[in-house]
């Protein structure tokens, strides 16, 4: 399809988005979102190690150009698998001061973008599924270094939104850091048919999943978001998923954006459920 204007043919930009009125974003390196005129927030996934910069500023211009905000998630470990540190010298190291180098050089770029930034920082601490090197430590411990982290990062960008981002499961409020070091509230949701018939005997819907996560995050009184959103399946629960996900239900009147994860799943479910493809093109399956 195309618009004539003053003689030439125009493209129309494919719209990926999700219908709904809930605003959207996107974790979306390959671009599928870049010319779709409704996500207006670009979220960035960043390690504190071996981390690249310059990646901060070009992703603040590629956000300013699209009129988007930004959502970084700031990972505290390095992407080389066989690089990695233990849980206890993560632990560990933060509350000696040994990573508070890394938290301020990064948010000191944070505070030159241009961009409204949002920064999440060690997010799903609540899901023990060993995964994350900082997921599944003690609550007290966790909390310490998340606000020892927070503290450094509004020194360096004092005007910074703060996301805490647990996965949404029970046991996640041990995890609270508190009123002061939190903005906004983060929650993940994942829809997986095989898995869904496989654990609970049939599909489960966008709400299914998110209700109970919503009604937990919901008793701090902050805005929600959706900070992780995919679903995979055939056609008929894709469609399900997609044309409920930015229905603003009165349920929930303090959602206030969903994020989705267009890319492949970075590391495999457990139980040999592989490594799901939530990217918009991928998802549906035969």
């Amino acid at each position: 399809m195309a618009l004539a204007v003053a003689g030439a043919m125009l493209a129309v930009p494919a719209l990926a988005a999700p219908p709904g009125t809930v605003p959207f974003g996107a974790y979306d390196p390959e671009g599928s979102f870049a010319n779709d005129p409704v996500p207006i927030i670009e979220h960035v996934f960043l390690p504190w190690e071996d981390v690249f910069l310059p990646s901060l500023t070009d992703a603040d211009a590629y956000a300013l150009a699209r009129n988007r905000a930004l959502l970084i998630t700031l990972e505290p470990w390095t992407w080389s698998r066989d690089e990695r540190n233990t849980p206890e010298y993560l632990r560990e190291g933060i509350a000696n001061g040994i990573y508070d180098v890394n938290m301020r050089t990064i948010c000191g770029v944070l505070d030159t973008l241009q961009s409204p930034v949002t920064l999440r920082w060690g997010h799903e601490m609540d899901d023990d599924n060993g995964q994350f090197i900082w997921a599944g430590w003690e609550p007290a411990d966790y909390i310490a270094a998340y606000r020892r982290m927070i503290d450094i990062c509004r020194a360096e960008a004092p005007n910074i939104t703060v996301m805490w981002s647990p996965l949404g499961d029970e046991g996640m409020e041990l995890y609270y850091p508190g009123d002061d070091y939190v903005d906004l509230v983060g929650l993940s949701v994942f829809g997986l048919q095989a898995w869904d018939q496989a654990k609970y005997g049939g599909d489960r819907s966008f709400n299914d999943i998110l209700t109970p996560r919503y009604n937990r995050a919901a008793a701090y009184g902050k805005p929600i978001v959706v900070a992780e959103l995919g679903y995979v399946g055939k056609a008929a629960y894709v469609d399900a998923w997609e044309s409920a996900v930015r229905v603003a239900y009165p349920e929930y009147p303090d959602l206030v954006g969903v994020v989705y994860f267009n890319f492949p799943e970075v590391y495999a479910w457990p139980e040999g459920f592989g490594r799901p493809d939530w990217r918009v093109g991928n998802r549906v399956l035969p």
